[in-house]
């Protein structure tokens, strides 16, 4: 079992950054490989970005490659999710999520329970 906790998130201005932080907790959770998702309203949960236990990162498209960065912090079981430039449609739940391999946050077996990120205008 691993324990995932979200914290970083708030209400910023368009163009603004924001830093997310996720810290697993449980059983070796550095074996696992960590992601981001977000679920906007009304939308479906949409992957964002993982990486793996060696810091293998792979990032849903290349736009958001250049406005978010993901990093880990084995000694600390933290991954963070430095989002710089947000936008309004940015503006969405995120959640953090744990899988032994990449492939395998296609279905994350566990999840956070999410922080709020807001973008106003």
């Amino acid at each position: 079992q691993v324990r995932l906790v979200e914290s970083g998130g708030g209400s910023v201005q368009a163009g603004g950054s924001l830093r997310l932080s996720c810290e697993a907790s449980g059983r070796t959770p550095s074996r696992y490989t960590l992601g981001w998702f977000r679920q906007a309203p009304g939308k479906e949960r949409q992957f964002v970005v993982g990486i793996t236990s060696t810091g293998g990162t792979h990032y849903y498209s290349d736009s958001l490659k250049g406005r978010f960065t993901i990093s880990r912090d084995s000694t600390k079981n933290t991954v963070y999710l430095q989002m710089n430039n947000l936008q309004l449609d940015d503006t969405a739940v995120y959640y953090c999520a744990a899988a032994l391999t990449m492939q395998g946050l296609r279905q994350p077996q566990f999840w956070g329970q999410g922080a709020q990120v807001t973008v106003s205008s």
